[in-house]
């Protein structure tokens, strides 16, 4: 079992930080491998560190808000008796009052390898205010755990940049929040005092469920490690009236709508033998979002081999043929969606319209042809980035 930046912190890193007053950023999975959360363990009076403030990102500290819910729940910690501070709330970058209380921000978050992932942006924003006012930043860096070397996707084009979009990325990017820490901070010019507590025997080509670590889910949406592997390409359905499988046990591996015939569907994708993927047809029914209450027809995308599978082109091909064989039955998500208010959210998913509007000229040959050229480009700039 490999060592994550938070043990390193506590066993010895920790004595750096002593003279500073500490913001923790973290959530419900911000544990160690014996899944002692950091609340309790940074806090331990042995330590010898100063903690202001907790600070929880999208979904809320204790990771019992649904998506797209703007929590506005500032509370005081019932146990240590400090702040606590939302930012998906008023705000997404720490304010006045957050940054009297700090003079570094602790962050200890775990990403599932995806661009379109709030946690990155959460810490991206916490840097820049860091840069701007002087304070320093400290990653305690978690493994990617949909494997540290596999990138798939699209590049986002900075015009369709948002809360889940910064930065030109590829979709599945395999780095680490360390390493996305350091790529922002350089290529994308944040330039703040920025500190890196890093794995110990860590494998880039590990997957998070051969770590020997239980699951925590980082979100309430990514219960297990199989809705992370299938999320790159399954969260463009957030973008549709097609449900990504919210409401039920399977998020993101199951995908349907009423109007969907399973068989129809499910033959038409394994006619295409993709690799490392079946599509059995399906019926299911949401408890909550999209097709509440309905019975929906679709596809539970199992994985069969997953160092041959690409997510992200599994998700945008079922898309495409969903698209083909209902067109009049799609339909794209209207605005607002992550506070945006004016683009369509399968742009803002996507990063750019290229993929929508080759999808409604009945082919994606083109968008996939442009995407790979995009990933070639940023594979030689994420090369510079990587610490393992």
């Amino acid at each position: 079992m490999y060592d994550i930046g938070l043990e390193a912190f506590l066993a010895k890193e920790h004595k750096k930080y002593k003279k500073l007053r500490l913001g923790v950023v973290c959530n419900q999975a911000s544990v160690d491998k014996k899944l002692r959360h950091i609340r309790d363990s940074i806090m331990d009076k042995k330590l010898g560190l100063t903690v202001t403030c907790f600070i929880g990102p999208q979904h809320g500290i204790r990771g019992e808000k649904q998506d797209n819910m703007v929590e506005s729940d500032d509370f005081t910690d019932p146990k240590f008796k400090i702040p606590v501070f939302s930012l998906y709330g008023k705000s997404r970058e720490p304010w006045p009052e957050m940054l009297d209380l700090v003079d570094a921000f602790v962050i200890d978050l775990m990403d599932v390898g995806t661009r379109i992932y709030t946690f990155m942006y959460t810490m991206a924003n916490c840097m820049r205010a860091a840069a701007r006012t002087g304070k320093k930043v400290v990653i305690l860096d978690r493994a990617n755990p949909i494997d540290g070397l596999t990138t798939e996707g699209n590049v986002l084009d900075p015009k369709y940049a948002s809360f889940v979009g910064q930065f030109p990325l590829c979709t599945r990017h395999g780095m680490t929040m360390g390493e996305l820490a350091l790529l922002f901070n350089d290529a994308f010019g944040i330039g703040c005092d920025l500190d890196i507590i890093r794995l110990r025997r860590w494998k880039r080509a590990s997957y998070g469920d051969e770590s020997g670590r239980d699951w925590v889910p980082p979100s309430p949406n990514i219960p297990g490690f199989l809705s992370a592997l299938t999320f790159p390409g399954c969260v463009h359905f957030e973008g549709t009236n097609v449900s990504e499988g919210r409401g039920t046990t399977r998020p993101f591996e199951w995908i349907g709508a009423p109007f969907i015939d399973p068989d129809k569907l499910g033959s038409r994708l394994n006619a295409m033998k993709l690799p490392g993927v079946y599509f059995r047809p399906i019926f299911f029914q949401p408890t909550y979002q999209k097709g509440k209450d309905e019975v929906c027809g679709g596809v539970h995308i199992h994985v069969t081999d997953r160092r041959r599978f690409n997510s992200f082109r599994t998700g945008i091909q079922t898309l495409a043929a969903i698209a083909e064989l209902w067109p009049k039955d799609l339909k794209w998500k209207k605005p607002p969606y992550e506070y945006e208010h004016e683009k369509l959210p399968i742009d803002l998913i996507s990063g750019t319209s290229l993929l929508r509007e080759n999808i409604e000229k009945g082919t994606i040959d083109a968008f996939e042809e442009i995407a790979a050229k995009e990933l070639a480009r940023f594979r030689k700039l994420r090369k510079e980035y990587l610490i393992y």
